[in-house]
């Protein structure tokens, strides 16, 4: 069996990666105890110990984590920050172009996308690559989130009976418009300069939808192109033009691993919209895929799409 560690266990992404491995006969999960899940001793010797580890950790610690396994044969598959535009790192999102697949399959490092980032990519890379999009182009978009990818801190504050009354609403961050996605979204698309990016806090669980808005462009047009790249993709779907139906819920892919893309508009104005879980292809449905394609094993084991 491959054995496998989770270095941050605790949090909502480990925690959410533990589950999805709990009924697997193929994986056996090396586990620290509790007083140990920080000690350095500890978490190298079991880096040293894994076929393949899971870095949920804050981006300093991750480099640390990365340090700790030099020397080991450890494949690390790291859900933070630190490495995702790194080119020593295979990007993980693999259903970018064969290349990405390849690298992600061939790789001891691989970098787990962020959760609004991947919303924003899936969408942006392949009509850039085509073409549709110009890598100039002033790109805005939003994104509209569940509690849960702020942690444990956020999810106390939202769960908490005595919370501010304004939680019942919807709030926007990141308003100074320097969010830490930025960068993989900018470097990953191969744009000229990073879009205009407002995320949206909502108050609900887990759940996600990024949108971008692409005035001048055909709805069709951009369609058939998401289309026909997605095509054969199993985790990675579009919708009909227009959407499955005429609105859009952030909550509607809760608790799966896949991910819809859904194009509206008309002749001179489209939406994209990336409707996925956060904690799912967003963060640890992702990280299982990468798993997966670096077992060669199929892509969906483990998951529910």
């Amino acid at each position: 069996m491959t054995k496998v560690f989770i270095d941050g266990s605790a949090g909502t992404t480990g925690l959410r990666i533990a589950d999805r491995l709990a009924g697997r006969q193929d994986i056996e999960l090396l586990k620290l105890p509790e007083a140990l899940r920080k000690d350095v001793s500890a978490r190298k010797e079991a880096l040293f110990e894994a076929d393949i580890a899971f870095l949920c950790l804050p981006d300093g610690a991750a480099i640390e984590a990365v340090a700790l396994a030099e020397g080991s044969n450890v494949k690390i598959i790291d859900t933070s920050t630190a490495h995702r535009t790194n080119d020593a790192w295979a990007y993980g999102f693999a259903e970018l172009s064969p290349a990405h697949r390849e690298a992600i399959r061939n790789s001891s490092r691989v970098a787990n996308p962020g959760c609004h980032a991947s919303g924003f990519i899936a969408s942006v890379y392949p009509l850039v690559a085509k073409g549709i999009i110009p890598a100039d182009f002033p790109l805005t978009a939003y994104s509209l989130t569940g509690y849960s990818g702020g942690g444990k801190s956020l999810i106390a504050e939202y769960e908490d009976p005595a919370r501010d009354p304004r939680h019942d609403s919807h709030r926007i961050y990141g308003t100074t418009l320097k969010h830490k996605h930025l960068p993989e979204m900018q470097k990953i698309c191969g744009l000229a300069q990073p879009p205009v990016f407002s995320p949206i806090l909502g108050d609900f669980y887990e759940g996600m939808a990024t949108s971008i808005l692409l005035p001048g462009f055909n709805a069709e047009k951009v369609w058939e192109s998401l289309a026909s790249h997605y095509e054969n993709e199993k985790i990675v779907t579009v919708a009909p033009l227009g959407g499955d139906e005429s609105v859009i819920y952030a909550s509607t892919l809760d608790g799966k691993d896949s991910m819809r893309l859904i194009v509206t508009g008309h002749e001179t104005q489209t939406m994209v919209t990336a409707l996925f879980d956060n904690l799912g292809k967003g963060a640890s449905g992702a990280a299982i895929q990468n798993m997966n394609i670096l077992l060669g094993t199929d892509e969906t084991t483990g998951l529910n799409v």
